[in-house]
């Protein structure tokens, strides 16, 4: 009679998948549990109204880089000083529901065209707009 002995040594050959689970569902409660603390940053930006098409020319504002002001209107270009004498010779020049414009170079400060657009609006003027550069490519 041939006995078999099995050996008590013996390497098994099966893999514990178990330890791996729990690990995961851990991972997965803790990703849920955090996931909602990092809400990303809200931003309050300037709203601006509905586009609409210009019956007039508009009264363009000119900002350089050294934060001189010049108007245009129709051809002719007026130097202005400062922010008042700016929106007071803008008020002169805008009968009626004339629109305006503001072309600010793009190293001029964002703080210097709120300025100007929140100038405008306080002397009466309604439409305001800016002029940007339209990006090829």
């Amino acid at each position: 009679m041939v006995r078999r002995i099995r050996r008590e040594n013996s390497l098994v050959n099966n893999m514990n998948v178990v330890p791996y689970i729990d690990v995961m569902l851990v991972l997965l409660v803790i990703f849920m549990v955090t996931a909602p603390m990092f809400v990303p940053a809200i931003i309050n930006l300037p709203s601006v109204g509905k586009a609409s098409q210009m019956n007039k020319s508009p009264i363009q504002i000119n900002i350089n880089k050294e934060g001189n002001y010049s108007i245009i209107q129709n051809s002719k270009s007026q130097s202005e000083n400062n922010l008042d004498s700016l929106a007071n010779t803008v008020k002169i020049l805008a009968i009626g529901d004339t629109a305006v414009v503001i072309s600010a170079d793009k190293e001029v400060i964002y703080n210097t065209v709120i300025t100007v657009v929140d100038k405008l609006y306080s002397v009466g003027i309604k439409k305001v707009g800016l002029v940007v550069k339209e990006k090829n490519g």
